[in-house]
């Protein structure tokens, strides 16, 4: 029976989809189009907002639908195809998550040094890194927990990931434990530092015009202000992730039916976290503001667009 609840339900899943596939497809083109944008951390946006598209495109359809039918109706291939970028996704965001908290770090820790030797480059092979390491990590879960010979054997209103008690806890320390550990002690360490820096600045300035070296080993403004607003994104995913981990953790010692619809809601929220990145750039990051204006407009579809300012 078709009830308003229903429709209502639906209408929100649309709604948050399309919100999360266009709001990080704007973030998609603003980086790979502007060469203004072209920087390590970018990049590492770059690849965080590769994962949350895919996440909306190929995750969020089938969960909702899943959810709200208490059915699978999609067949063998398409459980593995959703459990498999499930897996990878969610993988994949953690780990750039962390890698955006290393290189405000370092911004933040040796900026002179950072300038030097921290190049698109090389941010752009790390991200490849993080999601080969993950193509591998997640392949070998899956494969090792006989997810590709016994799904042929699942009932077809089923789709669940049976996962041995050993490899939830490697996948608890690998996908959670250790980067969110990482996160929250070189969050600390940044707001020391930035705290540091602020105090060194008004000392400076009470005193005169500070010298060259000294602002060499002092951040710019704006790399101050990336750090707090990174700070609010790592802040926001750990509220995203944390539900999902802790439900999987209990469960472990729990066993009862109602820790599954637990477990498939706080997954849902955890995807969430792929609708809330692009919102923390459009409330805080003015290239994004701008670059969205100049994508909606099509003026990128100009000669030179890619020069133009949005810094």
């Amino acid at each position: 029976m078709v009830t308003p609840e229903y429709i209502a339900f639906y209408v929100c899943a649309i709604l948050v989809v399309i919100i999360t596939v266009f709001g990080n497809l704007l973030i998609i083109i603003s980086v790979c189009h502007f060469r203004q944008l072209h920087s390590p951390t970018n990049v590492l946006i770059l690849s965080l907002a590769v994962a949350d598209f895919m996440v909306g495109l190929f995750v969020m359809p089938f969960g909702f639908i899943w959810m709200t039918e208490g059915c699978w109706f999609f067949g063998v291939s398409m459980c593995a195809f959703l459990n498999f970028f499930a897996f990878q996704l969610t993988t994949c965001s953690v780990h750039n998550v962390a890698l955006i908290a290393v290189d405000r770090y370092l911004a933040l820790s040796n900026p002179f040094m950072y300038t030097k030797q921290i190049t698109v480059r090389i941010a752009v092979i790390v991200a490849l890194i993080t999601w080969l390491v993950s193509v591998g990590y997640n392949s070998s879960l899956l494969y090792y927990n006989g997810f590709f010979t016994t799904s042929l054997a699942l009932c077809p209103s089923e789709c669940p990931v049976l996962v041995s008690e050993a490899w939830s806890w490697v996948d608890f320390a690998v996908v959670f434990a250790i980067p969110c550990s990482i996160m929250f002690v070189l969050y600390l360490k940044i707001f020391a530092i930035a705290r540091k820096h602020a105090m060194a600045i008004r000392a400076a300035n009470s005193q005169g015009k500070p010298s060259n070296a000294k602002q060499d080993n002092i951040p710019k403004k704006s790399e101050r202000k990336a750090a707090m607003v990174l700070g609010i994104l790592v802040f926001v995913f750990l509220l995203c992730v944390l539900p999902y981990y802790i439900a999987s953790v209990m469960a472990e010692f729990i066993y009862s039916d109602i820790f599954e619809d637990i477990l498939n809601y706080t997954s849902l929220i955890l995807y969430l976290n792929s609708l809330c990145n692009p919102i923390i750039y459009a409330l805080f990051y003015p290239w994004f503001q701008k670059s969205t204006k100049l994508i909606l407009t099509c003026r990128i579809c100009t000669t030179d667009s890619s020069l133009m300012q949005v810094k």
